[in-house]
């Protein structure tokens, strides 16, 4: 078949202009290390935390996932992973979304047990073929005695707050080896994962007092034993033992306010009206709704004289007469109806 002169020319015209691009090489589907790698230790366990990798070191999805590696060592830098103490399964993350995951470690005891240093952590993220393009960034974790948690660990409701007590077993501070201990005590509300601490208690203490608490309310408390390595020059590092059993308690407010104090009485009078102003201590109770005021004369028994609370701490008694003597206590009632014992009796007479 015959092209016309000038089809053929054209054709030879856009072959000249095409551009060939050179061979890609094919990639090696290397995940890129991560470099996010946290980590933590409570007790015995070391928990380490990183970013799944979802791109390659040539900048391409990956999709070629394979286990990661977690390498520890003693020295301050890892050069390689040597033999790994354990390997995180293959994770699938959809697309290019980041996702975390942990991996827990539990130290050997001859680590455990050592009072000064530190162990050094990275992670080495493999393809499906077992190939990686090289460790993670380090993270160090102190190594320390931890203590067991403390024993008999209880709580109780008294009219102050929440009383946790414990046995305490803490050894001597080990001065020599710049360690000391304390107990930290933590309370979440029943139902809710949050946490606060309610304080710690140096070693020697067993008692802790929580007044920072709304009656009514179910708690759940539990205790630890911090190990404290303090070297000269050096910022403090804690290390957090294990938990106790967590206790709960229910804060029953059944507790009366305190009793008022400093009762005085005072007669006066004007226009031929007769008084008796009683005026005391205002009682210091967060939860105090108001107070009673209650009379009797010789002989007879107490009446209170008041029909709702008396929201300050004075009152004035305009039914009285003359030439009589009366006798006067207070006392202090909570926002639950908890009433107070009456204070001492106070007295005055009317001309």
């Amino acid at each position: 078949m015959k092209f016309p002169a000038m089809l053929v020319c054209g054709l030879l015209m856009l072959a000249g202009c095409a551009t060939i691009a050179p061979p890609q090489p094919p990639s090696l589907e290397l995940p890129k290390p991560p470099s996010d790698l946290r980590g933590g230790r409570k007790g015995n366990t070391v928990v380490l935390t990183w970013t799944v990798p979802t791109v390659t070191t040539d900048r391409k999805t990956a999709r070629s996932r394979g286990s990661t590696r977690i390498c520890r060592g003693s020295e301050p830098v890892l050069t390689q992973c040597g033999t790994p103490v354990g390997a995180a399964p293959a994770q699938r993350v959809p697309g290019d979304k980041k996702s975390s995951t942990t991996y827990s470690d539990t130290l050997p005891p001859d680590l455990e047990q050592s009072d000064s240093g530190f162990v050094t952590y990275a992670v080495e993220a493999t393809n499906a073929g077992g190939h990686s393009a090289g460790l993670s960034n380090q993270v160090r974790v102190p190594l320390a005695r931890t203590l067991p948690p403390p024993a008999t660990f209880s709580a109780r409701v008294t009219n102050l707050g929440v009383v946790l007590s414990w046995t305490d077993a803490i050894p001597h501070q080990e001065s020599e080896k710049q360690l000391r201990y304390v107990y930290r005590v933590y309370r979440r509300v029943e139902g809710s994962p949050r946490e606060i601490l309610v304080g710690e208690v140096p070693a020697g203490g067993s008692t802790l007092t929580d007044s920072n608490i709304e009656w009514e309310k179910t708690y759940a408390y539990r205790a630890e034993t911090v190990t404290v390595v303090a070297e000269e020059g050096k910022p403090a590092l804690e290390v957090e033992g294990e938990d106790s059993p967590e206790v709960k308690v229910f804060a029953d407010d059944v507790f009366p306010p305190a009793v008022p104090s400093d009762l005085q009485a005072v007669y006066s009078g004007a226009g031929g009206q007769s008084f008796i102003d009683l005026i005391w201590a205002p009682v210091p109770d967060l939860d105090l709704a108001g107070y009673n005021v209650y009379r009797h004369e010789a002989g007879a028994g107490a009446v209170k004289l008041n029909t709702d609370l008396v929201k300050t701490p004075a009152f004035r008694d305009a039914n009285v007469s003359r030439e009589k003597s009366y006798l006067y206590s207070v006392s202090a009632v909570d926002a639950r109806g908890n009433e107070s014992a009456r204070s001492e009796e106070a007295g005055e007479s009317v001309p």
